[in-house]
């Protein structure tokens, strides 16, 4: 078996197109969405057990959670499909049904809280055993993100791939076939160690990639020569202009830090850069190079401390207090920018802090119908404002002339809802 399998590993390794190279070992998306993800989920949790999360998907906290997990690139498309609430078959049956309800608050609260195999292997026991009506292993999807070495993603492709490979019926309702093919995920990542990684992203990757029909092998071989060919020249084709946006987002996502950090030396502030971005360049500028080398401490504890250093651009005063805070959006990022500042926010104690998306002109309106969320209105929570690329693009020079304080944003930011 192990002959067989690593060529199909080298070449899912060798692909600079695979998910392996544009998810897992290059996205600094990737790593920032644990932590928001998980404090996005303590929000759902929070909502089930004050009995205000609602009944339906659509503006519950876990559409915002589940919406950051389905930016995390192709493995993750669709993971939201199966918490829909889809009134004619009663399904899932989180919305309507309170036991069911908080018993899902509670497996969400247990295993979010734990650091323990076993104790996440007994929660999921106990929830399959209530038979909750459309409430499967897509879950799977969320546990990946708070236990990335332990409960590797579930989806078609993924499970497509794992059967393809090694022969098996894997069905994608079943709690116990999950955790069958999660076994054996992880006695063939330990078997491979060297070449995939402790985190089962990578693993998962690679059975994406098999079950897509991006990796092909003898058992998918006749099947693509027969009905697939087409398909996955287009989907090669799209892989390619996702890679090509890809790499133009990231130019602009540097562009815009540099401004945001050379407006803030301008006005006096020390400036932060995101630390897994210290490396990127922008016009021959290395972006660490006008950033802090670490972030000072910070009076908050360290989990939110962690999140906060992945911020993309801090203005910081003499006395370390957070004065500003900017997330630069992408195409796959807008939900987990909101997170991020939304969690700053509640964290900051009691002086107030400009909080700002810096995105695209293109996806305005959608920036603009997200602020608008009934949980970024309430009058105890601070508004989070928005700055187009255009306008920090043709005004930075200006305002680094003339301003004296962050209240120069003002003038060109511009804020959803009534102060």
């Amino acid at each position: 078996m192990a002959s067989r399998i690593e060529p199909l590993i080298k070449e899912y390794k060798s692909d600079l197109e695979s998910v392996y190279h544009t998810w897992f070992l290059h996205s600094s998306d990737r790593l920032k969405a644990f932590r928001t993800i998980k404090s996005g989920l303590n929000d759902v949790i929070q909502a089930i057990e004050s009995r205000t999360f609602g009944n339906d998907f659509k503006g519950s906290p876990l559409e915002f959670v589940l919406a950051a997990i389905c930016e995390q690139k192709q493995v993750f498309e669709g993971a939201a499909h199966a918490f829909y609430w889809k009134p004619k078959m009663r399904i899932p049956d989180i919305y309507e049904n309170d036991e069911h309800q908080l018993a899902f608050g509670r497996f969400l609260k247990s295993v979010s809280q734990t650091t323990q195999e076993k104790t996440v292997l007994t929660e999921i026991m106990s929830l399959d055993r209530l038979q909750i009506k459309g409430l499967g292993p897509a879950v799977a999807n969320i546990l990946y993100f708070l236990h990335p070495t332990l409960f590797p993603p579930f989806n078609t492709a993924i499970v497509n791939g794992f059967n393809l490979l090694l022969g098996r019926k894997i069905k994608l309702g079943s709690w116990p076939a999950y955790l069958e093919m999660r076994a054996e995920l992880l006695s063939m990542n330990e078997d491979h160690r060297s070449a995939f990684s402790k985190d089962l992203g990578a693993i998962a990757g690679f059975m994406f990639e098999i079950g897509s029909g991006r990796i092909i092998m003898e058992e998918n071989a006749e099947n693509y020569l027969r009905t697939e060919d087409a398909k996955r020249e287009k989907t090669k084709l799209k892989r390619h202009l996702d890679v090509s946006n890809d790499i133009k987002e990231n130019n602009e996502h540097s562009e815009m830090q540099y401004h945001l950090a050379r407006l803030g030396h301008a006005l006096g502030y020390k400036v932060w850069i995101a630390q897994n971005d210290h490396k990127r360049k922008w016009d021959r500028n290395v972006l660490g190079e006008l950033s802090l080398p670490s972030l000072p401490p910070l009076n908050v504890p360290k989990p939110v401390a962690d999140t906060i250093s992945f911020i993309d651009v801090i203005w910081l005063d003499d006395r370390n207090r957070i004065m500003s805070a900017f997330e630069v959006e992408k195409s796959t990022s807008i939900y987990s920018g909101i997170l991020r500042l939304h969690d700053l926010q509640l964290s900051l104690g009691s002086y107030d802090s400009k909080l700002c998306l810096i995105c695209p002109d293109s996806r305005e309106k959608e920036v603009r119908a997200q602020l608008f969320r009934p949980s970024l209105q309430q009058e105890s929570v601070q508004r989070i404002s928005y700055i187009l690329f255009s306008d920090l693009r043709s005004d930075c020079d200006a305002m680094c002339k003339y301003g004296s304080s962050s209240e120069v944003l003002d003038r060109i930011s511009k804020i959803c809802g009534n102060l």
